[in-house]
């Protein structure tokens, strides 16, 4: 299968292509502008990435030639950024990926899958939520990402462009370096000796997904004629405190917590049903909070000089 995989060589993108490298049968073709600071440094020599942004229609259409499907990581993710200006992520998720979809629609791409968010679709709502929720976003990112959705699902209607949309947890793990997510932040914070900051009072909830259980739950969706919305997380809530005790055990250092006010459009708790995607395609999410933690922090410490070093150089924290 050939594979177009946008914001291949981000966070998740990283996990997913070492994944299906591994696997095997896969001709995988990543684009990326690298802005977020992560310079393809672990992927696979066999993957042929293309450096440009994946709004730039003349590279993505090239990408596009004779590609079977695609999946539709590349976003300007952030709660916070997108209050503080709504504009980016507007330009970048909604016009960017309904030039995705048309430009698919005319290459004939069998496939896509399409990459959103659980939590920040629904504002204050009990958890768990679930697909048939009527969402309700609280930021412009979340309204983002329902855009994507909505067009997705027109253009599986209207064109017979199979689309499928995962909604994914808060998901964490290795070769995130480059991310501000609050794992990813909280780990480099201890391991350089800085404090930890939590707005608000850190009862706030999350449903904490391992990028490994993740990949493989995306691998199971691309394999299959699906349509339609799945939430991919544990079906599972933590607290801050919890992760931060969590984190505390795993390092084995002690922890130094300061308190910020609670952010603008970030809700309290989330927590996904994943019921659907387990009865449809068979997702499993086996990895628990600690063993999953045990396993970023390995690779924090492992490529320690590596990362420490890019995140200096490119500004990123």
């Amino acid at each position: 299968m050939k594979v177009l995989v946008t914001g291949g060589a981000g966070f998740i993108g990283t996990n997913l292509c070492r994944h299906l490298f591994t696997v095997g049968g896969y001709d995988i073709t990543v684009v990326d502008d690298l802005s977020a600071g992560q310079a393809g440094h672990y992927l696979p020599a066999g993957i042929n990435v293309v450096v440009d942004d994946y709004t730039n229609g003349e590279t993505l259409a090239g990408c596009l030639s004779g590609v079977d499907a695609v999946v539709h990581l590349a976003a300007l993710a952030g709660v916070r950024e997108s209050v503080e200006d709504p504009w980016p992520s507007f330009r970048v998720n909604v016009e960017g990926s309904f030039q995705l979809l048309e430009l698919a629609r005319r290459a004939k791409v069998r496939k896509v899958v399409n990459v959103s968010t659980a939590g920040a679709l629904f504002g204050e709502v009990k958890p768990p939520t679930v697909e048939a929720m009527v969402p309700s976003p609280s930021s412009p990112y979340g309204a983002s990402k329902l855009a994507v959705e909505g067009y997705c699902s027109a253009f599986a209607a209207a064109y017979d462009l199979p689309c499928v949309t995962l909604r994914f947890a808060n998901v964490y793990g290795p070769y995130s370096q480059h991310k501000n997510s609050v794992v990813a932040a909280f780990i480099k914070n201890i391991l350089r000796n800085k404090p930890l900051t939590v707005f608000g009072d850190g009862t706030q909830q999350r449903d904490y997904l391992y990028v490994g259980d993740l990949v493989r739950g995306v691998e199971a969706a691309l394999r299959r004629p699906l349509t339609g919305v799945y939430q991919l997380g544990t079906g599972k809530s933590t607290t801050l405190q919890t992760l931060i005790a969590t984190l505390k055990r795993v390092s084995g250092r002690d922890i130094e917590v300061c308190h910020g006010n609670p952010c603008r459009g970030e809700v309290h708790s989330t927590r996904c049903n994943i019921a659907k995607a387990v009865q449809e395609f068979g997702y499993a999410a086996p990895t628990g909070l600690e063993a999953g933690l045990v396993a970023t922090w390995t690779w924090y410490l492992e490529n320690w000089e590596f990362w420490s070093r890019q995140a200096a150089a490119s500004g990123s924290d």
